[in-house]
């Protein structure tokens, strides 16, 4: 079983991006983390972060013919602004989960919208890196329902 990870903009930076808020953990720390606790639960998870909308869109669309079964999705920034990756997202009908590092109810009242929550089988928020991982624990579970 497939789950993808998906990253958008500026997470790349995690680790020295305003640590007050994202914490000092990094991409590829976060990644090697979620790839081990996906395969030790019998499960291939595959990553990919991209500052591009259409890349991400790509990957999307991609994701409906690899055998990815479940998606989770930070997509940062574009969370307020991107009604492309919401329409890939529903396009595919893959099961996803929206992850975001911080507590975006707490910050800048743009933030408090997004076009993928409705979409969504859950929302984490403010849990920090570790929210990526109740993500994909829940995946896990939900692709075992259906196994």
């Amino acid at each position: 079983m497939s789950i993808l990870v998906l990253h958008g903009p500026n997470l790349n930076l995690l680790g020295t991006r305003e640590p007050q808020i994202y914490g000092s953990t990094t991409l590829d720390q976060i990644n090697e983390n979620l790839v081990k606790l996906g395969a030790d639960r019998g499960f291939l998870l595959q990553t990919f972060q991209s500052n591009h909308e259409g890349l991400i869109v790509d990957r999307i669309q991609q994701a409906r013919t690899d055998g990815t079964q479940f998606i989770v999705i930070n997509p940062a920034a574009f969370t307020h602004t991107s009604v492309a990756i919401r329409d890939a997202l529903a396009g595919v009908a893959i099961p996803f989960v929206e992850v975001h590092l911080s507590n975006v109810h707490r910050r800048e009242a743009f933030r408090h919208h997004s076009y993928f929550s409705d979409l969504a089988e859950a929302v984490m928020a403010g849990f920090g890196s570790a929210g990526y991982g109740y993500a994909v624990d829940f995946a896990i579970s939900r692709l075992a329902k259906t196994a």
